[in-house]
Protein backbone atom coordinates (compact mmCIF):
# COMPACT_ATOMS: atom_id res chain seq x y z
CA UNK A 1 0.00 0.00 0.00
CA UNK A 2 1.49 3.32 -1.08
CA UNK A 3 1.52 6.27 1.30
CA UNK A 4 -0.24 9.35 0.03
CA UNK A 5 2.07 12.30 -0.42
CA UNK A 6 1.33 15.45 1.56
CA UNK A 7 -0.37 18.06 -0.61
CA UNK A 8 -0.44 21.06 1.73
CA UNK A 9 2.01 22.61 4.15
CA UNK A 10 -0.18 21.34 7.00
CA UNK A 11 0.00 17.74 5.77
CA UNK A 12 3.74 18.07 5.21
CA UNK A 13 4.25 19.38 8.73
CA UNK A 14 2.08 16.62 10.18
CA UNK A 15 4.10 13.97 8.34
CA UNK A 16 7.24 15.01 10.19
CA UNK A 17 9.11 15.67 6.93
CA UNK A 18 12.32 17.67 7.35
CA UNK A 19 13.51 19.99 4.60
CA UNK A 20 17.31 20.04 4.70
CA UNK A 21 19.60 22.68 3.16
CA UNK A 22 20.97 21.32 -0.09
CA UNK A 23 24.49 20.83 1.27
CA UNK A 24 23.19 18.73 4.14
CA UNK A 25 20.94 16.80 1.76
CA UNK A 26 23.84 15.98 -0.58
CA UNK A 27 26.12 15.17 2.32
CA UNK A 28 23.57 12.77 3.85
CA UNK A 29 23.01 10.96 0.55
CA UNK A 30 26.76 10.74 -0.11
CA UNK A 31 27.34 9.20 3.32
CA UNK A 32 24.62 6.65 2.59
CA UNK A 33 26.22 5.76 -0.78
CA UNK A 34 29.68 5.44 0.77
CA UNK A 35 28.42 3.15 3.53
CA UNK A 36 26.66 0.90 1.04
CA UNK A 37 29.65 0.97 -1.38
CA UNK A 38 27.34 2.30 -4.07
CA UNK A 39 28.95 3.73 -7.23
CA UNK A 40 28.94 7.51 -7.11
CA UNK A 41 29.44 8.41 -10.77
CA UNK A 42 28.14 5.86 -13.25
CA UNK A 43 30.11 5.72 -16.50
CA UNK A 44 33.10 7.72 -15.20
CA UNK A 45 36.31 5.74 -15.81
CA UNK A 46 39.80 6.36 -14.42
CA UNK A 47 38.94 8.83 -11.65
CA UNK A 48 38.39 6.32 -8.84
CA UNK A 49 41.64 7.17 -7.04
CA UNK A 50 42.07 10.78 -8.11
CA UNK A 51 39.11 13.02 -8.92
CA UNK A 52 36.28 11.14 -7.20
CA UNK A 53 37.82 11.21 -3.67
CA UNK A 54 38.38 14.97 -4.00
CA UNK A 55 34.76 15.51 -5.02
CA UNK A 56 33.62 13.42 -2.08
CA UNK A 57 35.75 15.52 0.26
CA UNK A 58 34.30 18.73 -1.14
CA UNK A 59 30.71 17.55 -0.71
CA UNK A 60 31.36 16.30 2.82
CA UNK A 61 32.86 19.71 3.59
CA UNK A 62 29.97 21.56 1.95
CA UNK A 63 32.30 23.30 -0.50
CA UNK A 64 31.45 24.62 -3.97
CA UNK A 65 33.56 23.03 -6.71
CA UNK A 66 35.41 24.18 -9.81
CA UNK A 67 36.65 21.41 -12.12
CA UNK A 68 39.82 22.30 -14.03
CA UNK A 69 40.59 20.27 -17.12
CA UNK A 70 41.05 20.20 -20.87
CA UNK A 71 38.21 19.28 -23.18
CA UNK A 72 36.90 15.74 -23.17
CA UNK A 73 37.68 14.95 -19.51
CA UNK A 74 34.07 14.24 -18.42
CA UNK A 75 33.70 17.49 -16.48
CA UNK A 76 30.12 18.10 -17.61
CA UNK A 77 29.17 14.48 -17.00
CA UNK A 78 30.50 14.65 -13.44
CA UNK A 79 28.60 17.86 -12.72
CA UNK A 80 25.33 16.46 -14.05
CA UNK A 81 25.85 13.30 -11.99
CA UNK A 82 25.88 15.39 -8.81
CA UNK A 83 22.09 15.47 -9.12
CA UNK A 84 22.06 11.81 -8.05
CA UNK A 85 23.10 13.02 -4.58
CA UNK A 86 19.79 14.84 -4.21
CA UNK A 87 16.63 13.26 -2.82
CA UNK A 88 14.40 11.73 -5.48
CA UNK A 89 11.78 14.41 -4.79
CA UNK A 90 11.58 17.48 -2.64
CA UNK A 91 8.54 19.55 -1.59
CA UNK A 92 8.16 23.08 -2.97
CA UNK A 93 5.43 25.70 -2.80
CA UNK A 94 3.12 24.88 -5.70
CA UNK A 95 3.54 27.29 -8.62
CA UNK A 96 6.63 28.99 -7.16
CA UNK A 97 9.14 30.15 -9.78
CA UNK A 98 12.12 29.57 -7.50
CA UNK A 99 11.20 26.27 -5.81
CA UNK A 100 10.58 27.76 -2.37
CA UNK A 101 10.89 25.67 0.77
CA UNK A 102 7.27 25.36 2.07
CA UNK A 103 8.46 25.89 5.66
CA UNK A 104 10.57 28.95 4.84
CA UNK A 105 9.54 30.70 1.59
CA UNK A 106 11.82 33.52 0.44
CA UNK A 107 10.07 35.05 -2.59
CA UNK A 108 7.46 37.74 -2.09
CA UNK A 109 4.66 35.87 -3.88
CA UNK A 110 5.04 32.79 -1.66
CA UNK A 111 5.35 34.82 1.53
CA UNK A 112 2.13 36.64 0.66
CA UNK A 113 0.42 33.34 -0.10
CA UNK A 114 1.46 31.84 3.23
CA UNK A 115 0.42 35.00 5.06
CA UNK A 116 -3.05 34.77 3.51
CA UNK A 117 -3.72 31.01 3.56
CA UNK A 118 -1.32 29.71 6.21
CA UNK A 119 -0.72 25.98 6.29
CA UNK A 120 -3.38 25.35 3.66
CA UNK A 121 -1.01 26.52 0.91
CA UNK A 122 -0.57 23.73 -1.63
CA UNK A 123 2.78 22.09 -2.24
CA UNK A 124 4.22 20.17 -5.19
CA UNK A 125 6.92 17.51 -5.33
CA UNK A 126 9.90 18.46 -7.52
CA UNK A 127 11.93 15.54 -9.00
CA UNK A 128 15.68 15.83 -8.65
CA UNK A 129 16.22 15.98 -12.42
CA UNK A 130 14.47 19.36 -12.39
CA UNK A 131 16.73 20.70 -9.66
CA UNK A 132 19.67 21.17 -12.01
CA UNK A 133 20.51 24.31 -13.95
CA UNK A 134 23.41 24.82 -16.33
CA UNK A 135 24.72 27.74 -18.31
CA UNK A 136 27.51 27.75 -20.87
CA UNK A 137 29.50 30.89 -20.21
CA UNK A 138 29.71 33.15 -23.26
CA UNK A 139 30.79 36.81 -23.51
CA UNK A 140 27.23 37.93 -24.27
CA UNK A 141 25.66 36.59 -21.06
CA UNK A 142 23.86 39.33 -19.15
CA UNK A 143 22.98 39.77 -15.48
CA UNK A 144 19.34 39.45 -16.54
CA UNK A 145 20.01 35.96 -17.96
CA UNK A 146 21.51 34.69 -14.73
CA UNK A 147 19.86 36.68 -11.98
CA UNK A 148 16.78 38.50 -13.28
CA UNK A 149 15.25 41.60 -14.80
CA UNK A 150 12.23 43.83 -14.48
CA UNK A 151 9.33 42.33 -16.45
CA UNK A 152 7.83 45.16 -18.59
CA UNK A 153 4.54 43.26 -18.92
CA UNK A 154 4.08 43.24 -15.17
CA UNK A 155 4.88 46.95 -15.06
CA UNK A 156 2.29 47.55 -17.78
CA UNK A 157 -0.24 45.71 -15.64
CA UNK A 158 0.11 48.49 -13.08
CA UNK A 159 2.84 47.36 -10.69
CA UNK A 160 5.51 49.78 -9.48
CA UNK A 161 9.08 49.34 -10.65
CA UNK A 162 10.15 49.00 -7.02
CA UNK A 163 7.68 46.16 -6.45
CA UNK A 164 9.48 42.85 -6.03
CA UNK A 165 6.69 41.14 -7.94
CA UNK A 166 7.75 42.91 -11.14
CA UNK A 167 10.91 40.79 -11.25
CA UNK A 168 11.32 38.07 -13.88
CA UNK A 169 13.77 35.66 -12.30
CA UNK A 170 16.84 34.45 -14.17
CA UNK A 171 18.34 30.99 -14.35
CA UNK A 172 20.09 31.12 -10.97
CA UNK A 173 17.01 31.85 -8.80
CA UNK A 174 15.04 29.29 -10.79
CA UNK A 175 17.60 26.68 -9.72
CA UNK A 176 17.09 27.51 -6.03
CA UNK A 177 17.46 24.40 -3.83
CA UNK A 178 19.34 22.65 -6.62
CA UNK A 179 22.71 22.35 -8.34
CA UNK A 180 23.74 25.23 -10.60
CA UNK A 181 26.64 24.79 -13.05
CA UNK A 182 28.61 27.28 -15.13
CA UNK A 183 30.55 25.67 -17.96
CA UNK A 184 33.76 27.41 -19.14
CA UNK A 185 33.63 30.06 -16.42
CA UNK A 186 36.61 32.11 -17.77
CA UNK A 187 34.57 33.02 -20.86
CA UNK A 188 32.12 34.96 -18.73
CA UNK A 189 32.62 38.73 -18.73
CA UNK A 190 34.24 40.09 -15.56
CA UNK A 191 31.28 42.31 -14.73
CA UNK A 192 29.04 39.23 -14.72
CA UNK A 193 31.53 37.33 -12.56
CA UNK A 194 31.25 40.16 -10.03
CA UNK A 195 27.52 39.55 -9.95
CA UNK A 196 28.18 36.04 -8.61
CA UNK A 197 30.00 37.23 -5.48
CA UNK A 198 26.96 37.32 -3.23
CA UNK A 199 25.71 33.98 -4.56
CA UNK A 200 28.99 32.28 -3.69
CA UNK A 201 29.54 33.72 -0.23
CA UNK A 202 26.48 35.37 1.27
CA UNK A 203 24.14 32.98 -0.56
CA UNK A 204 21.85 35.69 -1.87
CA UNK A 205 21.37 37.76 -5.02
CA UNK A 206 20.50 41.39 -5.74
CA UNK A 207 18.43 42.45 -8.75
CA UNK A 208 18.71 45.75 -10.66
CA UNK A 209 19.74 47.71 -7.59
CA UNK A 210 16.39 47.17 -5.86
CA UNK A 211 16.34 46.13 -2.24
CA UNK A 212 15.49 42.57 -3.13
CA UNK A 213 17.36 39.99 -1.12
CA UNK A 214 16.84 36.34 -1.96
CA UNK A 215 18.75 33.98 0.36
CA UNK A 216 19.10 31.17 -2.14
CA UNK A 217 20.03 27.63 -1.18
CA UNK A 218 22.26 26.29 -3.96
CA UNK A 219 25.24 24.11 -4.68
CA UNK A 220 27.42 25.93 -7.22
CA UNK A 221 29.88 24.18 -9.54
CA UNK A 222 31.89 25.39 -12.53
CA UNK A 223 34.33 24.14 -15.15
CA UNK A 224 37.36 25.82 -16.69
CA UNK A 225 40.34 25.09 -18.91
CA UNK A 226 43.51 25.27 -16.78
CA UNK A 227 45.18 27.59 -19.28
CA UNK A 228 42.38 30.13 -19.04
CA UNK A 229 42.21 29.69 -15.29
CA UNK A 230 45.87 30.09 -14.37
CA UNK A 231 47.68 31.88 -17.17
CA UNK A 232 45.35 34.43 -18.69
CA UNK A 233 43.79 35.63 -15.46
CA UNK A 234 40.29 35.46 -16.92
CA UNK A 235 38.63 34.47 -13.67
CA UNK A 236 38.75 37.36 -11.25
CA UNK A 237 40.62 36.53 -8.06
CA UNK A 238 37.78 37.15 -5.54
CA UNK A 239 35.58 34.69 -7.43
CA UNK A 240 38.33 32.03 -7.44
CA UNK A 241 38.61 32.48 -3.71
CA UNK A 242 34.92 31.70 -3.21
CA UNK A 243 35.19 28.20 -4.68
CA UNK A 244 36.09 25.89 -1.82
CA UNK A 245 37.50 23.03 -3.90
CA UNK A 246 39.59 23.34 -7.08
CA UNK A 247 39.79 19.86 -8.58
CA UNK A 248 42.03 18.93 -11.52
CA UNK A 249 40.67 16.36 -13.98
CA UNK A 250 42.87 14.38 -16.36
CA UNK A 251 42.88 12.13 -19.40
CA UNK A 252 42.92 8.32 -19.03
CA UNK A 253 46.21 7.21 -17.54
CA UNK A 254 46.34 3.88 -19.38
CA UNK A 255 45.40 2.35 -22.71
CA UNK A 256 42.98 0.04 -20.90
CA UNK A 257 41.05 2.96 -19.40
CA UNK A 258 40.82 4.69 -22.75
CA UNK A 259 39.56 1.50 -24.42
CA UNK A 260 36.93 1.08 -21.70
CA UNK A 261 35.66 4.61 -22.29
CA UNK A 262 35.60 4.15 -26.07
CA UNK A 263 33.66 0.89 -25.76
CA UNK A 264 31.20 2.64 -23.48
CA UNK A 265 30.68 5.77 -25.58
CA UNK A 266 30.93 4.77 -29.24
CA UNK A 267 27.78 4.77 -31.35
CA UNK A 268 25.77 1.55 -31.36
CA UNK A 269 23.34 0.94 -34.20
CA UNK A 270 21.58 -2.11 -32.82
CA UNK A 271 21.03 -5.02 -35.19
CA UNK A 272 23.77 -4.07 -37.62
CA UNK A 273 26.30 -4.37 -34.77
CA UNK A 274 25.93 -8.15 -35.03
CA UNK A 275 28.04 -7.92 -38.20
CA UNK A 276 30.88 -6.11 -36.46
CA UNK A 277 33.68 -7.55 -34.37
CA UNK A 278 36.41 -5.17 -33.22
CA UNK A 279 39.67 -6.94 -32.30
CA UNK A 280 41.17 -5.79 -29.01
CA UNK A 281 44.45 -4.82 -30.68
CA UNK A 282 42.60 -2.43 -33.02
CA UNK A 283 40.98 -0.71 -30.04
CA UNK A 284 44.40 -0.44 -28.42
CA UNK A 285 45.91 1.07 -31.57
CA UNK A 286 43.18 3.73 -31.63
CA UNK A 287 43.76 4.48 -27.94
CA UNK A 288 47.55 4.54 -28.36
CA UNK A 289 47.19 6.98 -31.26
CA UNK A 290 45.37 9.41 -28.95
CA UNK A 291 47.91 8.91 -26.17
CA UNK A 292 50.74 9.71 -28.59
CA UNK A 293 48.89 12.79 -29.81
CA UNK A 294 48.74 14.04 -26.21
CA UNK A 295 52.54 13.94 -26.08
CA UNK A 296 53.25 15.19 -29.59
CA UNK A 297 55.12 18.46 -29.99
CA UNK A 298 53.34 18.95 -33.33
CA UNK A 299 49.99 19.31 -31.55
CA UNK A 300 48.89 22.20 -29.36
CA UNK A 301 48.62 20.61 -25.92
CA UNK A 302 47.06 23.66 -24.25
CA UNK A 303 43.66 22.84 -25.71
CA UNK A 304 44.06 19.12 -25.05
CA UNK A 305 43.36 15.98 -27.09
CA UNK A 306 39.92 14.78 -26.14
CA UNK A 307 38.82 11.19 -25.61
CA UNK A 308 36.35 12.05 -28.37
CA UNK A 309 39.28 11.59 -30.77
CA UNK A 310 39.48 7.91 -29.81
CA UNK A 311 35.71 7.49 -29.92
CA UNK A 312 35.33 9.11 -33.34
CA UNK A 313 38.32 7.22 -34.78
CA UNK A 314 37.02 3.84 -33.67
CA UNK A 315 33.61 4.66 -35.10
CA UNK A 316 35.31 5.61 -38.39
CA UNK A 317 37.34 2.42 -38.81
CA UNK A 318 34.30 0.33 -37.87
CA UNK A 319 32.25 2.18 -40.49
CA UNK A 320 34.93 1.62 -43.11
CA UNK A 321 34.99 -2.10 -42.31
CA UNK A 322 31.19 -2.26 -42.38
CA UNK A 323 31.07 -0.56 -45.78
CA UNK A 324 33.58 -3.09 -47.14
CA UNK A 325 31.55 -6.02 -45.83
CA UNK A 326 28.35 -4.68 -47.38
CA UNK A 327 30.00 -4.10 -50.77
CA UNK A 328 31.61 -7.55 -50.75
CA UNK A 329 28.47 -9.32 -49.55
CA UNK A 330 30.10 -10.50 -46.30
CA UNK A 331 28.10 -11.21 -43.15
CA UNK A 332 30.97 -10.34 -40.79
CA UNK A 333 33.47 -7.49 -40.68
CA UNK A 334 36.42 -6.39 -38.57
CA UNK A 335 38.50 -3.20 -38.81
CA UNK A 336 41.99 -3.66 -40.24
CA UNK A 337 45.25 -1.74 -40.44
CA UNK A 338 44.28 -0.75 -43.99
CA UNK A 339 41.21 1.00 -42.54
CA UNK A 340 43.34 3.35 -40.41
CA UNK A 341 43.92 6.00 -43.14
CA UNK A 342 40.18 6.74 -42.86
CA UNK A 343 40.71 8.31 -39.40
CA UNK A 344 42.17 11.43 -41.02
CA UNK A 345 38.66 12.86 -41.43
CA UNK A 346 37.67 12.18 -37.82
CA UNK A 347 40.97 13.39 -36.34
CA UNK A 348 42.00 16.65 -37.92
CA UNK A 349 39.01 18.66 -36.78
CA UNK A 350 39.69 17.69 -33.16
CA UNK A 351 43.39 18.54 -33.03
CA UNK A 352 45.00 21.97 -33.04
CA UNK A 353 48.34 21.81 -34.82
CA UNK A 354 51.27 23.96 -33.72
CA UNK A 355 52.06 24.70 -37.37
CA UNK A 356 49.58 25.70 -40.06
CA UNK A 357 51.84 24.50 -42.87
CA UNK A 358 49.76 23.29 -45.82
CA UNK A 359 49.49 19.51 -45.99
CA UNK A 360 51.16 18.93 -42.63
CA UNK A 361 48.15 17.45 -40.85
CA UNK A 362 47.96 14.22 -42.95
CA UNK A 363 51.68 13.63 -42.39
CA UNK A 364 51.33 14.06 -38.62
CA UNK A 365 48.32 11.74 -38.46
CA UNK A 366 50.12 9.12 -40.57
CA UNK A 367 53.23 9.33 -38.40
CA UNK A 368 51.22 8.94 -35.20
CA UNK A 369 49.32 6.00 -36.70
CA UNK A 370 52.51 4.14 -37.57
CA UNK A 371 53.96 4.75 -34.08
CA UNK A 372 50.73 3.50 -32.50
CA UNK A 373 50.77 0.29 -34.55
CA UNK A 374 54.46 -0.27 -33.72
CA UNK A 375 53.88 0.24 -29.98
CA UNK A 376 50.87 -2.07 -29.78
CA UNK A 377 52.62 -4.73 -31.86
CA UNK A 378 55.39 -4.60 -29.25
CA UNK A 379 52.85 -5.33 -26.50
CA UNK A 380 51.92 -8.61 -28.16
CA UNK A 381 55.02 -9.84 -29.98
CA UNK A 382 58.75 -9.65 -30.50
CA UNK A 383 59.94 -9.61 -34.14
CA UNK A 384 62.10 -12.72 -33.54
CA UNK A 385 58.93 -14.78 -33.03
CA UNK A 386 58.30 -14.48 -36.76
CA UNK A 387 61.67 -15.64 -38.09
CA UNK A 388 60.10 -18.66 -39.92
CA UNK A 389 57.50 -16.38 -41.49
CA UNK A 390 60.11 -13.82 -42.56
CA UNK A 391 62.12 -16.66 -44.05
CA UNK A 392 59.14 -17.57 -46.27
CA UNK A 393 59.18 -14.04 -47.68
CA UNK A 394 62.87 -14.39 -48.58
CA UNK A 395 61.89 -17.28 -50.86
CA UNK A 396 59.60 -15.04 -52.89
CA UNK A 397 56.33 -14.86 -50.93
CA UNK A 398 54.34 -11.65 -51.50
CA UNK A 399 51.15 -10.74 -49.61
CA UNK A 400 48.86 -7.99 -50.82
CA UNK A 401 46.53 -6.12 -48.46
CA UNK A 402 44.00 -3.36 -48.89
CA UNK A 403 40.83 -2.02 -47.35
CA UNK A 404 38.68 -3.28 -50.25
CA UNK A 405 40.01 -6.85 -50.39
CA UNK A 406 37.46 -9.46 -49.21
CA UNK A 407 38.33 -11.27 -45.98
CA UNK A 408 38.19 -14.70 -47.63
CA UNK A 409 41.14 -13.73 -49.83
CA UNK A 410 43.33 -13.42 -46.72
CA UNK A 411 42.22 -16.76 -45.35
CA UNK A 412 43.34 -18.47 -48.55
CA UNK A 413 46.91 -17.23 -47.92
CA UNK A 414 47.27 -18.80 -44.47
CA UNK A 415 48.74 -22.10 -45.67
CA UNK A 416 51.66 -20.15 -47.20
CA UNK A 417 52.41 -18.26 -43.97
CA UNK A 418 54.79 -20.40 -41.98
CA UNK A 419 54.20 -20.45 -38.21
CA UNK A 420 51.56 -17.72 -38.09
CA UNK A 421 48.82 -19.72 -36.38
CA UNK A 422 50.19 -19.29 -32.81
CA UNK A 423 50.26 -15.53 -33.39
CA UNK A 424 46.66 -15.56 -34.63
CA UNK A 425 45.66 -17.49 -31.52
CA UNK A 426 47.37 -14.92 -29.30
CA UNK A 427 45.28 -12.24 -31.02
CA UNK A 428 42.11 -14.36 -30.57
CA UNK A 429 41.71 -14.26 -34.35
CA UNK A 430 41.25 -17.94 -35.06
CA UNK A 431 37.54 -17.52 -35.77
CA UNK A 432 35.94 -15.72 -38.70
CA UNK A 433 37.75 -14.73 -41.93
CA UNK A 434 37.21 -11.06 -41.01
CA UNK A 435 39.12 -11.46 -37.73
CA UNK A 436 41.85 -13.45 -39.49
CA UNK A 437 42.28 -10.73 -42.13
CA UNK A 438 42.54 -8.04 -39.44
CA UNK A 439 45.13 -9.96 -37.44
CA UNK A 440 47.17 -10.82 -40.54
CA UNK A 441 47.39 -7.16 -41.57
CA UNK A 442 48.44 -6.22 -38.03
CA UNK A 443 51.25 -8.80 -38.02
CA UNK A 444 52.51 -7.85 -41.46
CA UNK A 445 52.49 -4.13 -40.69
CA UNK A 446 54.21 -4.76 -37.34
CA UNK A 447 56.99 -6.68 -39.10
CA UNK A 448 57.31 -3.91 -41.67
CA UNK A 449 57.59 -1.21 -38.97
CA UNK A 450 60.21 -3.36 -37.22
CA UNK A 451 62.16 -3.44 -40.50
CA UNK A 452 61.69 -7.15 -41.03
CA UNK A 453 59.59 -6.77 -44.21
CA UNK A 454 59.42 -4.26 -47.01
CA UNK A 455 56.16 -2.70 -48.11
CA UNK A 456 55.23 -1.06 -51.41
CA UNK A 457 52.08 0.89 -52.16
CA UNK A 458 50.58 0.00 -55.53
CA UNK A 459 47.24 1.38 -56.73
CA UNK A 460 45.86 1.88 -53.23
CA UNK A 461 47.01 -1.52 -52.00
CA UNK A 462 50.06 -2.61 -50.01
CA UNK A 463 52.46 -5.39 -51.00
CA UNK A 464 54.61 -6.95 -48.29
CA UNK A 465 57.76 -8.69 -49.47
CA UNK A 466 61.32 -9.43 -48.47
Amino acid sequence: MTTKKPRTIRELRASGYQVLPIREEMRRNLVRKLRSAEQLFSGIVGYEDSVVPQIQNAILAGQDIILLGERGQAKSRIIRALVTLLDEETPVVAGCEINDNPFNPVCRACRDQVAEHGDMVEIAWLPREERYGEKLATPDISVADLIGEVDPIRVAEGRYLSDELTIHYGLIPRTNRGVFAINELPDMAERIQVGLFNLMEERDIQIKGYRVRLPLDMYVVATANPEDYTNRGRIITPLKDRYGAHIRTHYPKSIEEEVTIVDQERADFGNIEAMVVVPQFMKEIIAEFTALARRSTDINQRSGVSVRVSIANLETVVSNALRRAIVNGEDRCAPRISDLPAILSSTTGKLEMESVEEGREPRIVDDLTRKAVLNIFGRYFTPREFDPLVERFTTGLVVETGNEIPSAQYASKLKELEGIKPALAKLHADGSPAETASALEFILEGLHLNRRLNRDKVEGRFRYHS
